[in-house]
């Protein structure tokens, strides 16, 4: 089938009250990894990389292989860039093949953000590429954006109405309390929050922060309307703590086929644990067909 867009995987999902996992992939293989996990559970899923990889990678380069991935193991797959303040880069990533971008204006006053949003909206929305944005402030290190905890703030329900309605931005991602990286201690998610704004937008919403937080806090969060959640450090961690544990328990043994294989087990088990959680397990054929369908009212226009 190839690479999707992650729109309708996520208002489906929303519909339908569970989620979809991005996973943020750093190398070629972790991404062959994610794919094939999520082939095994024959569920949805969302490739994402930072800046930061598709300068290291090369956006042709990532988008190719995710392509081979996505047909290779038959699951609908989107692949995502991930808190890019760089409009070149954006328009860069969207030429090659990516198929949903984040625009993350979230540092700017409100007005700045909504421009900044609608200079991508404009050329995404012609061509079937999903767009999030960001409101708020999320705390913690994404790459090279850090925000402390002090500059960390909580989306407002009543601008992120006004946000939707003056962007058409097709998934929004509210800062409710959680943080990208490990939490020191237990996430202050504000559900109340999370349910006020649900109550009045119809997109579907974007969990950032996703990796550690507690199982029952991420049901939760699914069940008042997020569709989407973000794991990129737990499965970074993961993968890399194989090849550590492989080098401390053997550390002669320097073929890689032997350690980087031990590497993609902890991360598809990784991936395993956090698809099963949201609940897109089993959901991959029924966004296959719809996408099917989308595909047959296009040609017969």
């Amino acid at each position: 089938m190839g690479l999707i867009s992650s729109t309708r995987m996520l208002e489906k999902a929303r519909s339908e009250g569970y989620g979809i996992v991005a996973f943020n992939v750093h190398s070629l293989d972790m991404l062959y990894a994610v794919v094939e996990a999520a082939d095994e559970l024959k569920s949805p899923v969302i490739l994402q990389t930072t800046v930061g990889s598709v300068k290291s990678l090369g956006a042709d380069n990532i988008v190719t292989a995710a392509e081979k991935a996505s047909n290779q193991f038959n699951v609908p797959v989107a692949l995502h860039l991930d808190h890019c303040t760089d409009y070149s880069v954006l328009v860069k990533c969207i030429r090659a093949g990516y198929t949903s971008v984040m625009i993350d204006a979230s540092m700017h006053p409100f007005e700045e953000n909504v421009k900044r949003t609608n200079e991508v909206m404009a050329i995404a929305k012609h061509l079937d590429i999903n767009v999030e944005a960001e409101l708020g402030k999320v705390g913690g290190v994404e790459d090279d954006i850090v925000v402390s905890e002090d500059e960390a703030q909580k989306a407002v329900p009543a601008e992120c109405v006004e946000f939707i309605e003056r962007t058409d931005v097709p998934t929004l991602a509210p800062a409710i309390g959680t943080a990208h990286g490990i939490y020191k201690g237990d996430p202050d998610i504000d559900f109340d929050r999370i349910h006020a704004i649900a109550q009045l937008v119809n997109v579907p919403l974007v969990l950032h922060g996703g990796s550690a937080i507690p199982d029952e806090d991420v049901k939760r969060c699914i069940s008042l309307g997020m569709a989407k959640m973000n794991v990129s450090t737990e499965l970074k961690n993961a993968y890399s703590a194989a090849i550590r544990d492989h080098f401390i328990k053997t550390p002669e043994a320097l073929d890689p086929r032997q350690y980087l294989s031990k590497a993609k087990q902890a991360a598809k088990d990784l991936v395993h644990s956090k698809i099963l959680l949201v609940g897109c397990a089993g959901k991959a054929d029924e966004i296959q067909e719809n996408e099917r369908k989308k595909s047959h009212l296009v040609v017969a226009n």
